[in-house]
């Protein structure tokens, strides 16, 4: 059966990714830092019908990365389908006069350099099989640069390059790279169905090759 495993897994976003794939008979992985929060989110889902494990990681830390993806391959199959999306620290969002070069590194392993251990560690397989997905979830700063926020507008721009540096490179193999840009906090957008609107627009991007950048809505000055 195909498995999505979905970094940055919360009761959001993450859960309404993990209730849309599985609907569509995908296992579903969920990986995050609080291996409680993930056993509940895992029980929630299980109660609804799917199935679902919780893998401890923090993407800063790249054993702990690599092992959780290599765990939920394990126990559940061959990763099918990559999201990442972890929520960025609000310390990524300090004004450029206060970013340090320590903090703008760790936004980089975070965003950028997580999402490369991640690939390296679920691409091989997905090679061999012929087909997968790469789902990237940024905020408005991969596309535009904002003072306000110096950490994602040096971090994401870097993540995506990488993203669409994937698409090009992959996309005859069978694997789709996308990126879904979402300018701001999902509620703030007033889509008809809220969030499960998002996961079915993550949905399309696993099943459809398409451009490697999708925008959730235009992107307007002000918008993260």
């Amino acid at each position: 059966m195909p498995v999505i495993a979905i970094i940055g897994a919360g009761p959001g976003l993450g859960a309404a990714v993990a209730r849309r794939f599985g609907r569509e008979g995908f296992l579903i992985a969920l990986i995050s830092r609080d291996q409680a929060k993930l056993d509940t989110m895992a029980a929630e889902l299980t109660a609804a019908g799917f199935t679902s494990s919780g893998f401890a990681a923090d993407v800063r830390e790249p054993a702990s990365l690599e092992a959780a993806l290599l765990q939920a391959a394990a126990t559940l199959g061959p990763i099918t389908a990559l999201q990442y999306s972890p929520l960025p620290s609000r310390d990524y969002l300090k004004p450029v006069l206060e970013l340090t070069p320590e903090l703008a590194l760790e936004a980089l392993q975070f965003s950028a350099l997580g999402l490369i251990h991640a690939v390296r560690t679920v691409l091989p397989a997905m090679r061999q099989a012929g087909s997968g997905s790469i789902i990237l979830i940024n905020g408005g700063t991969s596309v535009k640069a904002r003072a306000g926020f110096a950490g994602t507008s040096i971090a994401f721009p870097a993540e995506s390059a990488y993203g669409e540096m994937l698409h090009d490179a992959l996309g005859a193999e069978g694997i789709r790279v996308s990126q879904l840009v979402i300018p701001g906090g999902i509620p703030q957008l007033q889509l008809a169905n809220g969030i499960d609107d998002v996961a079915d627009r993550i949905w399309d991007l696993h099943a459809t090759a398409g451009d490697f950048r999708t925008m959730l809505i235009p992107l307007e000055d002000g918008r993260e």
